[in-house]
């Protein structure tokens, strides 16, 4: 497939985005002052291996050769989506010898997972969650995307990224339903070692894991979509300051930029980046 300029098949447009949201009638809020459970306090783990600097997240994987230019650049870290019956793109690209090669260049990488999606979001999406299926859906998705991320060569340790779009939180039944298969997801991930994250939006999906009362199986990692464009996980961050610290915090802050370096132009979303990656070699 080629790398040239493609925006995110499986998001909505930053436009329709922010329609949806309006739809949805949240809202934001700085509240919540719980910390965040760790990914686990088992002697066993791995040790964790963390990215700090700016990231790119893109739909579809590049070329081993486009990363190679890319290399020189401001970008360290590039998220991948290693799979979910909602991920948009195919992957030609994304193999274990892909990561194995990528990685040698210098690339960390963020594995992102397209879990099922919330019965109440607007669209259509091939897998939903409902209240009845929501935990055993969890299970058996974090159980797939251990085995996903692990065939492409990331090993015990890494983090898994849950991307989960926007919805209505004031749907209570709906955000139960959320909560129930992240939770899950969770669990499962940690009891493969793999540790656990979660992407989602500071005004919906994010803020719902965020602000839960109930701390139990959630995410120890929190990468956050808000499109400020500002280069920072502390500055704009939403929610209480002890939540998500010691290096557990991604922040998506701009989105559909198109760039060329050495050849090669992808558009991209920019991230900035203090969280755990995948481990590797």
């Amino acid at each position: 497939m080629s790398d040239k300029s493609r925006k995110p098949a499986h998001r909505l447009s930053k436009r329709n985005r922010y329609i949806g949201w309006g739809v949805a009638g949240v809202a934001v809020a700085a509240t919540g002052g719980l910390i965040a459970q760790s990914a686990s306090a088992a002697p066993a783990w791995p040790a964790q291996k963390t990215f700090t600097g700016l990231a790119f997240d893109t739909c579809a994987a590049p070329s081993a050769a486009a990363m190679k230019a890319w290399k020189p650049g401001p970008y360290g870290a590039a998220a991948v989506y290693v799979g979910g019956k909602n991920r948009g793109c195919s992957q030609p690209n994304l193999t274990a010898s892909w990561v194995k090669t990528v990685t040698a260049q210098g690339w960390k990488l963020i594995p992102l997972y397209v879990g099922a999606q919330p019965a109440c979001q607007t669209g259509k999406s091939p897998e939903k969650m409902t209240a009845a299926n929501a935990s055993s859906l969890g299970a058996s998705d974090g159980a797939d995307a251990v085995a996903k991320a692990a065939a492409l060569g990331m090993k015990p340790g890494s983090a898994i990224y849950l991307d989960m779009e926007p919805y209505d939180i004031k749907n209570t039944s709906c955000n139960n339903a959320v909560l129930a298969y992240v939770r899950a997801f969770t669990k499962t991930l940690r009891a493969k070692t793999y540790r656990a994250g979660y992407y989602g939006f500071s005004t919906s999906s994010a803020h719902a894991v965020a602000t839960a009362a109930n701390r139990t199986d959630l995410p120890g990692n929190l990468w956050y979509a808000k499109w400020d464009n500002t280069n920072t996980t502390t500055s704009d961050w939403p929610w209480a300051s002890k939540l998500y610290t010691d290096h557990s915090r991604g922040h998506q802050f701009m989105v559909n930029s198109k760039e060329s370096r050495g050849g090669y132009t992808i558009t991209v979303d920019r991230d900035a980046w203090d969280a755990p990656v995948a481990i590797t070699g």
